[in-house]
């Protein structure tokens, strides 16, 4: 272990809701903590808020009362970075501009001794421009925690070009010391996390933007077909609407406007109407007073009750869908086993009336001849208490019945949507496993890293490394395939990593 000992100065620069959690981290670690802010008074408040919330944690037995007196002699306001002078570790927490990061640090510089690290918070600039007025660059690390600090565990530890190996390795320790999980990344736009997360928030915007179904339907269908804790709408309500476009908009722009990581015209027009989530009481959905004035329906759209058929036929493999005949069979419909399918090709349910019903695949149901229903991917379709289907415009009022009757009786809410390719889980997951899967291509984390860091940052059901392998690299290839054959932008154009991986393991296959 190279962790900085506990006895040393850390200092924490900027005093909001991000700078104040990892100084109650630092705190609680044992270290000595000194809080600044360039506002005056505001370090002193954010004192107390922080001890405020210690006192809470004593009340919740969380916390030993001598535990907290401790800390609370080790917590020091003040009010001059040269205060700051024997800190082993500053982090900075201020405003994402690069101008007043680099402004700071050079203060820093001419302020700590040659051994301090100084770290930055930054969520979405670059740690190798933060870091490039330093005239020891080496000493500089991103430390990206996650909102709020002190209950999320994840930590990225980034190192920019310039970062010393030595001092990465020591920022990483030190992280682990405080009972953090650390991940490595590399300096690259979004690190890990906000990188790979931008086809969850992306996705779900898409489909409503080609009002194939409202905000709380998609949340819904994400939550609970998905397994994802909550749906991209009200998640960017409580992230704050601004916040999440900056981010995206930021990516966006390093990736020097690559389609895949386009901002929502919709969110723009949001945060354009001040309807920034949670904090100004309405979002994509109202809250606080707004919300019991709304006449707007609060729910997800969920099919009317409807008579299951008596009677199925399953037609070859249904892949990721490879349990519903048991779960059909279990809720008393006779199911009856086809092996007709084209060998390769995925398999369906048929219905009496001859209507078939397939995983999405990432192309429309219309592109199907006869009367198709694609029902949406499900992590888990035991377990999944929602179900997502897509009528074919060939598909008549009582074929739909028939097939919302079926997942009503297997326990499942069924929400129809519209037509769109990808539906909502399957075109967000397979854009998903292609991102992580392009990053580990490109050196930006590890496999393990990536799953680590989408589980635990963003509390993803599964990481999307381990989920593309559950669901198979052909299935994933040839959904965005289909996918960008429908938009053909690049937006979904499978990544070298994906067509690769696909390729190889149907070498190992063969």
């Amino acid at each position: 272990m190279t962790a900085i000992e506990t006895g040393r100065t850390v200092a924490v620069v900027g005093t909001g809701t991000m700078g104040q959690g990892i100084a109650q981290v630092a705190l609680v670690a044992g270290h000595p903590v000194r809080l600044h802010d360039a506002v005056p008074g505001r370090a002193e408040q954010a004192a107390a808020a922080l001890l405020a919330r210690l006192d809470r944690l004593v009340d919740k037995g969380r916390l030993a009362p001598a535990e907290r007196d401790a800390a609370r002699s080790r917590l020091s306001p003040v009010t001059r970075l040269a205060e700051l002078a024997d800190a082993a570790l500053v982090v900075e927490a201020v405003m994402e501009d690069l101008t007043v990061k680099r402004a700071l640090f050079a203060a820093l510089e001419d302020t700590v001794g040659d051994d301090c690290v100084l770290a930055t918070n930054t969520s979405s600039l670059s740690v190798t421009a933060v870091a490039g007025g330093l005239r020891r660059p080496g000493r500089c690390v991103g430390l990206h925690f996650f909102n709020p600090a002190p209950l999320l565990p994840l930590v990225e530890v980034v190192g920019g070009f310039a970062s010393d190996p030595e001092v990465v390795r020591d920022a990483y320790d030190t992280v682990l010391a405080w009972g953090k999980t650390p991940v490595r990344s590399e300096d690259t736009p979004g690190f890990i996390v906000n990188r790979i997360a931008r086809p969850f928030y992306a996705e779900a915007l898409r489909v409503y933007e080609e009002g194939a179904a409202d905000a709380a339907t998609i949340d819904a269908v994400l939550r609970e077909s998905g397994g994802f804790r909550m749906g991209p709408f009200a998640l960017t309500d409580l992230i704050g609407q601004d916040v999440n476009e900056a981010v995206t908009r930021s990516v966006w722009e390093a990736f020097s406007y690559d389609q895949k990581f386009t901002p929502s015209l919709a969110q723009r027009r949001l945060v354009e109407s001040g309807r920034l989530g949670r904090k100004s009481g309405r979002g994509w959905f109202p809250y606080g007073e707004d919300a019991a004035a709304s006449t707007a329906p609060a729910g997800p759209h969920t099919a009317a009750p409807e008579a299951a058929p008596a009677s199925v036929s399953v037609h070859g493999d249904l892949l990721a869908a490879a349990v519903l005949p048991e779960l059909i069979a279990e809720a008393g419909i006779d199911v009856l086993r086809k092996d007709d399918a084209e060998a390769g090709r995925p398999g369906w349910i048929e219905l009496p009336d001859g209507t078939r019903l397939l995983l999405s695949d990432g192309s429309a149901a219309d592109r199907a001849r006869g009367p198709v229903i694609h029902f949406d991917l499900a992590l888990d379709y035991r377990s999944a208490t929602r179900i997502a289907l897509a009528p074919s415009s060939r598909v008549g009022d009582a074929s739909l019945a028939r097939a919302v009757g079926l997942f009503q009786a297997l326990g499942k809410d069924v929400s129809v949507v519209a037509d769109v390719p990808g539906m909502i889980v399957s075109r967000t997951v397979a854009m998903l496993v292609d991102f992580a899967l392009d990053a580990r291509a490109r050196g930006v984390a590890t496999g393990e890293a990536i799953d680590t860091a989408m589980r635990l940052g963003v509390n993803y059901p599964r990481g999307p490394i381990e989920w593309g392998a559950e669901l198979g690299a052909r299935w994933v290839l040839t959904a965005l395939e289909r996918l960008h054959a429908e938009y053909p932008t690049g937006r979904y154009a499978p990544s070298q990593a994906l067509r690769r991986l696909a390729a190889a393991l149907e070498d190992d296959a063969s």
